[in-house]
């Protein structure tokens, strides 16, 4: 899984969606791969753009694509991207469907996307494009939101990765094996600290008030099967891992902790679930938390994607192995 070869980057030539540029950048020269600039456009680009004759763009109906020809160019000349192989890839449609389609059809191994903080109304009604992808990506995808703690130097012409610490945030379900094997493989190769963090649920809590004899005894076991599965994690991760395990609402721990270790990356598998309403696919709101809060850039790692069902529905616990 690590090192990444296949990068895709997409942009609408934005100042914002810039920021993930310069991961790209990094991670392809590590693995000496190639960026791919993937932009999304309501009409059908024709395959040859970039080396189209001028008078082509002579027509006034044409103009739009000379601009975008324009932009393109520009960014295949970024400082970023020098002694890097990139290439521009244009697509039509939906842009998170497209850019998992172009995921699947180029063999994509990362997908860097620049995030963005939304107002109250907006997380009302749907997430933000970015949110969309991860939800959408076959692939690990990298968020970024700027101005977040960065991971990544441009010096000397070049940019490169400065990976201290890597946190693994990980429930030990089959969600989170893949992103359990990628933070690991990560931090080994770049010689990173690597922490992994359990976190249990705050409502064993009000569960144990409710029904103390039981919710206790419980919360007991729990947190001693937890600490068993740590201990293995750390054992087997190549270098040990230094594992934490906290109480409390999942995203707030993982942000609190990224923060108090100084954590460069954070890394989380996104079990990814079919709305019954919809064929939307949707990230779990304590995913959805941890992106738009990390104090850092956050590596979503995807898993099997499952139909929710309805609370009315679920008739017996499912057992958190």
């Amino acid at each position: 899984m690590y090192p990444f070869r296949n990068i895709l980057f997409p942009t609408d030539f934005s100042v914002h969606a810039h920021a993930a540029l310069k991961y790209a950048a990094a991670f392809a020269r590590e693995g000496r791969g190639r960026v791919l600039l993937a932009n999304v456009q309501d009409a059908k680009v024709p395959a040859n753009l970039m080396t189209m004759p001028e008078y082509v763009f002579a027509e006034h109906e044409n103009n739009w694509l000379l601009e975008l020809r324009s932009q393109a160019k520009e960014l295949l000349h970024d400082p970023l991207l020098r002694g890097v192989e990139a290439e521009p890839l244009f697509l039509e449609g939906d842009p998170a469907a497209q850019i998992s389609e172009a995921a699947i059809d180029h063999e994509i191994d990362l997908i860097t996307v620049a995030t963005r903080d939304r107002s109250r109304f907006a997380r009302a009604f749907g997430g933000s494009i970015a949110e969309e992808i991860v939800a959408e990506s076959p692939c690990a995808v990298l968020t970024v939101r700027p101005p977040q703690h960065d991971f990544v130097e441009h010096r000397s012409g070049q940019t490169q990765i400065r990976l201290n610490r890597v946190l693994l945030a990980t429930n030990f379900r089959p969600s989170s094996a893949a992103a359990t094997q990628l933070a690991t493989g990560i931090a080994n190769q770049l010689a990173a600290e690597l922490h992994a963090v359990y976190v249990i649920g705050d409502y064993f809590e009000q569960i144990s008030v409710m029904f103390p004899e039981g919710g206790l005894a419980a919360l007991t076991r729990l947190r001693s099967h937890v600490q068993e599965r740590m201990a293995h994690l750390s054992r087997s991760s190549g270098s040990a891992a230094e594992t934490h395990i906290v109480e409390g609402r999942p995203y707030q721990e993982i942000v609190k902790l990224a923060a108090k270790i100084e954590a460069d990356l954070i890394v989380l598998g996104t079990a990814v679930h079919g709305s019954l309403f919809g064929s939307n696919q949707v990230l779990g709101s304590e995913i959805e938390r941890v992106i738009r809060n990390s104090p850092c850039p956050v590596m979503c790692v995807p898993a099997a994607k499952v139909v929710t069902p309805l609370p009315a529905f679920v008739t017996q616990a499912v057992p958190q192995t």
